[in-house]
């Protein structure tokens, strides 16, 4: 079982920069994911990092948010930088893992994915 554990969300301006981080730990994670959600909607793919360092974004947030992550010993740390933040962007930002079995290389579907976090609110103001 992995545990993730989200940080960094909060009210900015539109235009303004954030950067969530995600502390994972617990089993080995490979495949690490940020998903959103925002009022009366479904959760959504935002980017993806493979162990390697690779990654995928949704369309919606290429060339603004950028993921990154730290693979310490222990725990694993995954970032996203947020950049030209919208007031569309406003959401709950959710960290999970991949779900073995389930996930593959590309999918933005949160079925692929396993272990989720408790979520980081974002707002964005105009």
């Amino acid at each position: 079982q992995v545990q993730l554990v989200e940080s960094g969300g909060g009210l900015v301006q539109a235009g303004d920069s954030l950067r969530l981080s995600c502390a994972a730990s617990g089993r080995t994670v490979g495949t690490m994911g940020w998903f959103r959600q925002a009022p009366e909607k479904e959760r959504e793919f935002v980017a993806a990092i493979a162990w390697s360092g690779t990654t995928y974004y949704a369309d919606s947030v290429k060339g603004r948010f950028t993921i990154s992550r730290d693979n310490a010993k222990n725990t694993v740390t995954v970032y996203l930088q947020m950049n030209s933040l919208k007031p569309e962007d406003t959401a709950l930002y959710y960290c999970a893992s991949e779900r073995p079995g389930r996930y593959y290389w590309g999918s933005q579907s949160v079925t692929g994915f396993g272990s989720w976090g408790q979520g980081t609110q974002v707002t964005v103001s105009s």
